[in-house]
């Protein structure tokens, strides 16, 4: 699995003209799966995530995590993630999961999240998505599981 961060402010993702999730300050999560991710990748992934020290203490020192600073989580599922840019002009997505796959390590992943206790919302998975941010620092990170 792997996941762009974005501590952001406030974020929101809209489909179809309707708001399906948004937060306040926090982090905006986009979610890939990719061919072979099992649950425990779900898992390491989402404690991962929630425990990263990424937010400002006193001393401005990014040394908050978003369960420290009780923010909010917002969740894309963006199996273009995987997107091989290597060859040609076109992207080659051979590494991300299958969608049956990869919405059932979504779902679990979100699940997870939503046992930290913290407000999560989200997008809807494989739908077309417009998600608006204000990202904060910039702090944008790439993990993988």
């Amino acid at each position: 699995m792997m996941a762009v961060l974005q501590r952001v402010k406030e974020a929101s993702i809209t489909v179809a003209g309707n708001v399906t999730g948004r937060t306040g300050p926090g982090l905006l999560i986009l979610l890939g799966v990719g061919k072979g991710d099992q649950k425990a990748d779900a898992e390491y992934l989402a404690s991962k995530i929630v425990n990263l020290r990424i937010f400002p203490d006193e001393a401005g020192k990014m040394n908050r995590s978003v369960l420290d600073v009780k923010g909010g989580l917002l969740v894309a599922s963006q199996f273009t993630l995987y997107g091989d840019c290597r060859k040609g002009r076109r992207p080659a997505f051979d590494q991300a999961a299958d969608p049956t796959l990869a919405k059932l390590l979504y779902d679990y992943f979100f699940v997870l999240l939503c046992k930290t206790g913290l407000n999560v919302e989200s997008g809807i998975f494989q739908a077309h998505m417009e998600i608006s941010l204000v990202n904060d620092g910039p702090v944008t990170l790439i993990c993988h599981s």
